[in-house]
């Protein structure tokens, strides 16, 4: 179960999705004969098949997930966005009453789901082909798979062990001050549009949810 009080909850399918695919690196967290396993990986969020689509993505052979992830149980794969440090200071009430501390503002994505693993080596290649074409289009000379040689790309795939999740839930969790009065919230948008990069990520999506903030 995940916690997600009511005011934090999101639950718009286009917000979630874009969150995904924004941080594909997911904490994929399932459970086996050894116990709980969590790895980092790469995840790609395929629409189809409906109603909440699929991720698709590969672990190392030799990663102990790979092979004693039992695949009945339902899996997590945690997606982290954006996030900031709020400080107390930011808070017009610490000027009232004094009675503040400090916090974290965040927006993930939890996506539930059956994990079933894909053997077939036409299929693991073209699961790698997929997350590869995906984040090299961002580049001026994409490279793709079949750029290296053939048995290569042979004996790394027999490396890995690709999988997808069908998903059966995606749950949002956009914690973003939603829970401080309006001269709070301000008191955070204006700091943390006064801080790095990473405040400044978190001032702009809290702008998007308050248009309207001092």
């Amino acid at each position: 179960m995940t916690y997600i009080p009511a005011q934090f909850l999101e639950t718009d399918p286009v917000r979630l999705r874009a969150l995904m695919e924004a941080h594909p690196l997911a904490v994929l967290i399932t459970s086996g004969a050894g116990g709980t396993h969590v790895s980092h990986v790469p995840l790609h969020f395929d629409p189809s098949p409906a109603p909440h689509g699929r991720l698709i993505g590969h672990l190392a052979r030799a990663n102990p997930q790979a092979t004693g992830t039992d695949t009945a149980v339902e899996v997590i794969a945690v997606f982290t966005g954006v996030d900031a440090y709020v400080s107390p200071s930011a808070y017009a009430s610490k000027r009232e009453h004094g009675k503040v501390v400090p916090t974290w503002n965040y927006a993930a994505v939890y996506a539930h789901g059956q994990i079933r693993f894909l053997d077939e080596a036409d299929t693991a290649h073209d699961v790698v082909s997929q997350l590869t074409d995906t984040h090299e289009a961002r580049r001026a000379d994409p490279w793709a798979v079949t750029d290296a040689p053939g048995d290569y790309v042979a004996a790394t795939l027999r490396a890995i062990r690709a999988f997808e999740i069908v998903l059966t839930r995606i749950e949002g969790k956009w914690k973003m001050s939603q829970n401080r009065s309006e001269a709070d919230r301000d008191g955070v948008i204006s700091a943390l549009g006064h801080g790095d990069d990473r405040d400044r990520a978190v001032h702009d999506e809290m702008r998007r949810l308050y248009p309207d903030a001092g």
